[in-house]
């Protein structure tokens, strides 16, 4: 029998728990618990991919509340449109999503891996949830996992990794509609894959990747790929709030009815719950995604021995040491300044950002002729709108002088909604002038 067929195995710190020492995987199959946090995470959990569902069919100005329009190069958010000349806005995107999780980080540890990150999201309120309903708690699973195959069994396993793939399927359909809008990407649906191949491929490899990671990769994901934990010891300190044991009051453990024992009854029962198959008596690791099962898992134990809750909890290094965690430190004085200026400039970046955009270029080729009458500019007016009426551009030459002559300026210039249009023209200089 292999290694990952046991029904437990032990955590250590010397190498992740699901590694077997041959490399080969140990499955783990963390049990489910309830609690405050449980709940207050399933519930934020399926708010977020209501959001995640919903933002497609939301219009704000027309437009879905968050489309990425690659075709026509535009795109909506909340209600404002970007073009392809305002994307050098995006590095605020970047720059402001990777600052704000540096610094929840150092003051709350990974609170995004366990409650926000999306994989965690659908991992955890989607295919776990699958799992469970199809094959049982965890001691069920397991020993579905060490019995023979029967058809019992394989009807099972082909019934959950369907809905697995439908799961995966619906995510990746969703996520190109962000890219494609739900109209067209229905009229795909109803076509040919070969009619949009590209389309077409972005959700199979989308389906096929999404459909490995939460059917068998899962917490290695996290573990071995997501660069995030082996960064956290850089962002955070002693006075980070993260979730730890209380050795002070838990040691030594033993048997509830040794009055000679900490709080700690060694019933493992933070093990089991855990999604990575660490132990958070340990003390913090790599492995922990801060998701909180162990805290209910503990609590629960707790309240059924009537023992105060909180053996396991939020908490930072020096608080669960017994000291007083300081939450202004100087590493959060300097994050909030450069916050701060990271706003200023953004807001003032958006200011510069307009409904209509307008750019003059010379015409490939020739920059200028050389006439008997003087110079001749022959050059390119391009014009884009971003409203969703059609837009009228009436151009003229100011403090020219005298004897300048255009061509190609004398009527407006109509741009449909959401157009763009380019228009040549020729600017004329007399050699006097010149």
């Amino acid at each position: 029998m292999s290694q990952s067929a046991n029904a437990s195995k032990k955590p250590n710190l010397v190498s992740v728990t699901t590694i077997n020492e041959d490399g080969s995987r140990f499955m783990l199959h963390p049990a489910d618990v309830r609690g405050r946090f449980t709940l207050a995470r399933r519930i934020f959990g399926l708010a977020l991919i209501l959001v995640y569902v919903a933002l497609p069919w939301i219009r704000i100005g027309g437009f879905p509340a968050l489309f990425f329009d690659l075709v026509e190069r535009r795109f909506h958010v909340f209600g404002l449109t970007f073009v392809a000349q305002d994307l050098w806005l995006g590095f605020f995107l970047v720059s402001g999503v990777g600052f704000a999780l540096f610094y929840i980080t150092s003051l709350f540890g990974r609170l995004w891996c366990g409650w926000a990150c999306p994989y965690t999201v659908f991992l955890d309120h989607i295919f776990r949830r699958i799992e469970r309903w199809i094959d049982g708690d965890a001691t069920q699973r397991r020993k579905l996992d060490r019995a023979p195959w029967t058809g019992g069994k394989l009807v099972r396993r082909i019934f959950k990794h369907a809905l697995f793939l439908f799961a995966a399927a619906t995510i990746a359909h969703i996520f190109l509609s962000y890219f494609v809008s739900l109209p067209r990407l229905y009229g795909y649906m109803r076509e040919s894959p070969l009619a949009h191949a590209k389309a077409f491929g972005v959700v199979l490899f989308l389906t096929a990747a999404l459909y490995f990671c939460f059917a068998w990769f899962r917490e290695q994901f996290c573990v071995i790929l997501c660069p995030y934990g082996r960064i956290q010891s850089a962002l955070t300190d002693d006075n980070t709030a993260i979730i730890g044991y209380d050795a002070k009051r838990g040691e030594p453990r033993g048997k509830a009815r040794d009055a000679n024992v900490g709080d700690c009854v060694a019933c493992n029962r933070c093990v089991q719950v855990c999604p990575t198959g660490i132990d958070i008596r340990n003390g913090l690791q790599l492995e922990c995604i801060g998701c909180a099962a162990c805290i209910d898992a503990c609590d629960d134990i707790m309240a059924k021995l009537k023992r105060p809750k909180g053996l396991i909890r939020y908490d930072s290094m020096i608080g669960l040491a017994g000291g007083r965690t300081r939450w202004i430190r100087p590493r959060i004085v300097f994050y909030t300044i450069m916050m701060a200026v990271g706003l200023t400039v953004l807001s003032f970046s958006l200011t510069k950002v307009h409904d209509v955009n307008v750019t003059v270029t010379r015409m490939r080729g020739m920059p200028y002729f050389i006439t008997d009458e003087g110079v001749r500019n022959q050059l390119v007016v391009r014009a884009i709108t971003k409203r969703n009426v059609p837009t009228s551009f009436r151009f003229e030459i100011l403090d020219a002088p005298d004897g300048v002559a255009t061509s190609g300026l004398e009527e407006k210039l109509v741009v449909s909604g959401q157009g763009e249009e380019e228009h040549p023209f020729i600017i004329a200089v007399p050699k006097s002038s010149y």
